[in-house]
């Protein structure tokens, strides 16, 4: 075209350059400058404008007296030009008058396509991307001129119309052989913080095809260099050209399942979410009625290295009728299961100007709430049929979950309840809640559990040995969202979550209650002794009748336990809290004889042993001495008394 690159230097046309029918310049300048975030999205828009002419020629086909119209001729194509910058694409569907290239193209965000769809709203399968007539004007995001030759189907003329941008355009009769539209952009030069030489190189091309419209149904085709082997050689290579259709067409969403195969599946995940290894798990659904989407999600066997970082972004590829919309849209996805990878494809979400941001509309709320459901559903049928993958996946994105219980106030916990595995003190394993109910003891009211760094730590714990001994299974929490979830849940079907460690476990007959309380009332001044010699670190002293084995342990009193001290306390803040700690001592240990003996012959002895035994308590819960040094000097003072 280089009678147009010449003209375009001339800077001159031999037509009356006429004014856009918009409120001009301003407008025009804020659609090129504002409305897209991405320049590569003009070669989106273009295409769709080109596929949206080659459905209007095949529409007509099917209701008006047409003939040599076939969908299988029609084509896009692309070619680079860069020693002159100049980027072409040609298409072979319904071209323009001269009256519609001035209505369509001279008023900014006229639509033709959104007529055409108007028009045809009874007949079913209209499906027409374009619907505000701004997407053309995007192109001079990347050229300083744009030149649109087209001719309409059945028309013996063909017209042209040209514009260097805001100052307004001509329509001029041009050469054109055959029906369509060939558009013209003169790309512009780099600038220092812009880069334009990448619209001009075919890969470059190749991508963002492959990137925003893969799926358009026509194929897209450019000729594209490549090197060979020369013919007797083994080491010389050649290149040379061919033309190659850069799309895959076809959708693999809307195809049938039955026609897919696992391999189709792991292929198209591995290669459009680069990752290494196959899905754990494949949801792939169609649904009509109040939205009409296809959703094709994958469950990731492994969590990306940055999952649980502020670096991940979540969110589901947004197509509109096989168009790329938004790479990442959040709002299909809940946070509980931002892991899951995928897209959905829908004509029924209602787009701004751009097309690149959707607006918030009851058809998008439709969309994520069924998605949800189905993440769920999928979920729960790998729980229950393929055990050993699902406690993989909750490996990697349990935490997630959890995370899902305790946020927003609990608003989610009934949707994600079901879902969650915890470490079992009998079966050795993670079981779900209505495992550990369905083995629960008649007249069981309480879910316990117990906290701690790890399994191996939390079977050593002295609390935990009375709810063992009377033959209670206790789930065991090693992660620091654990407990707060299991708070957020209180209870399930009215059985309370309990920790091991709570004031109360009201696991004693009538009888032993009663015989505690009358030895807590016998030993009421020691007790009150070594309340005031731990000075104010303990709420009280009291008889434990959870320990068995242990001498001492640490409970909590209030709502606030004290694996939610440590959890809170590490974060980095500066508002530190403090559990209602209660030192609980086994009246059964040898160690309690001591106690009461000193109390009656040595109340400063009394005094150091308190303080150890608290300091003991404290290591057990796998907390800090609060002075390590009066600490190891107490241990020194009692070893040196045995010389």
């Amino acid at each position: 075209h280089n009678s147009f690159f010449i003209e375009f230097k001339k800077g001159r046309s031999a037509m009356e350059t006429k004014e856009f029918k918009a409120e001009s310049k301003r407008l025009l300048e804020m659609m090129i400058n504002s409305i897209y975030t991405h320049r590569e999205i003009f070669l989106r828009e273009l295409i769709s404008n080109a596929s949206d002419a080659m459905d209007k020629l095949y529409y007509r086909s099917l209701t008006a007296d047409v003939t040599g119209v076939s969908r299988e001729d029609f084509t896009i194509q692309l070619t680079a030009d860069k020693d002159n910058r100049i980027l072409t694409l040609e298409d072979n569907g319904i071209g323009m008058t001269k009256e519609e290239l001035e209505s369509n193209l001279g008023t900014i965000a006229k639509s033709g396509s959104l007529a055409f769809k108007k028009e045809n709203e009874a007949k079913e399968d209209v499906d027409i991307i374009g619907q505000f007539g701004v997407g053309f004007y995007s192109a001079f995001m990347v050229a300083d001129c744009v030149r649109v030759e087209s001719r309409a189907f059945g028309a013996d003329e063909a017209f042209c119309w040209e514009s260097h941008g805001a100052a307004g355009y001509t329509v001029e009769p041009c050469e054109k052989e055959g029906h369509g539209t060939r558009i013209i952009l003169h790309i512009k030069p780099n600038a220092d913080d812009e880069n334009y030489d990448e619209f001009l190189e075919p890969y470059r091309l190749q991508a963002l095809v492959k990137k925003y419209s893969d799926y358009i149904r026509y194929p897209i085709k450019m000729e594209m260099e490549r090197s060979r082997l020369k013919e007797g050689s083994d080491s010389e290579y050649e290149t040379y050209t061919e033309v190659e259709t850069l799309n895959s067409m076809v959708p693999l969403w809307k195809k049938n399942k039955s026609e897919l195969t696992e391999e189709d599946y792991n292929a198209f995940y591995k290669e459009k979410f680069h990752d290494f290894e196959n899905p754990a798990r494949v949801i792939h659904s169609s649904t009509e009625g109040a939205a009409t989407y296809n959703a094709l999600l994958f469950i990731p066997a492994r969590a990306p290295y940055n999952y649980y970082s502020r670096d991940y972004e979540k969110g589901l590829q947004l197509y509109a009728s096989g168009v790329l919309i938004m790479d990442k849209c959040a709002d299909l996805l809940p946070d509980h299961f931002s892991f899951v990878k995928g897209l959905v494809d829908s004509q029924d979400l209602s787009l701004n100007i751009s097309r690149e941001m959707l607006q918030h509309d009851r058809q998008l709320k439709i969309i994520a709430s069924r998605l949800e459901k189905k993440i769920k559903s999928e979920l729960l049928s790998m729980l229950e049929n393929d055990r050993e993958k699902y406690e993989t996946f909750f490996k990697n994105f349990g935490l997630q979950l959890k995370y899902g219980v305790y946020n927003e106030f609990g608003r989610n916990k009934d949707v994600l309840k079901d879902l969650l595995l915890f470490y079992s003190s009998t079966e050795k394993k993670p079981v779900t809640f209505a495992e550990y109910v369905s083995r629960m003891k008649e007249g069981q009211t309480c879910i316990y559990y117990a906290c701690g760094q790890s399994v191996e730590k939390i079977e050593k714990l002295p609390q935990t040995e009375l709810v063992r001994d009377k033959g209670y299974e206790i789930l065991y929490l090693t992660e620091d969202v654990d407990e707060f979830a299991l708070k957020v849940l209180h209870d399930l079907d009215g059985k309370e979550f309990k920790s091991v460690s709570a004031g109360d476990l009201d696991l004693d007959t009538p009888e032993e209650k009663e015989e505690e309380q009358k030895q807590q009332e016998e030993n009421k001044d020691l007790f009150a002794f070594m309340t005031e010699a731990l000075d104010g670190k303990v709420q009280t002293v009291r008889l434990s009748r959870r320990l068995k084995t242990h001498p001492v342990c640490l409970a909590s009193a209030g709502e606030l336990s004290l694996e939610m001290e440590k959890v809170l306390n590490a974060m980095p803040t500066d508002n530190k809290v403090k559990a209602e700690r209660v030192l609980e001592v086994n009246e059964s240990h040898p160690i309690f004889a001591t106690l009461t003996a000193l109390y009656e012959t040595d109340k400063e002895k009394l005094k150091t042993y308190s303080q150890l035994l608290y300091a003991q308590a404290l290591l057990i819960e796998g907390m800090s001495v609060e002075d390590p040094v009066e600490f190891s000097n107490q241990i020194c003072g009692l070893m040196a008394e045995q010389k």
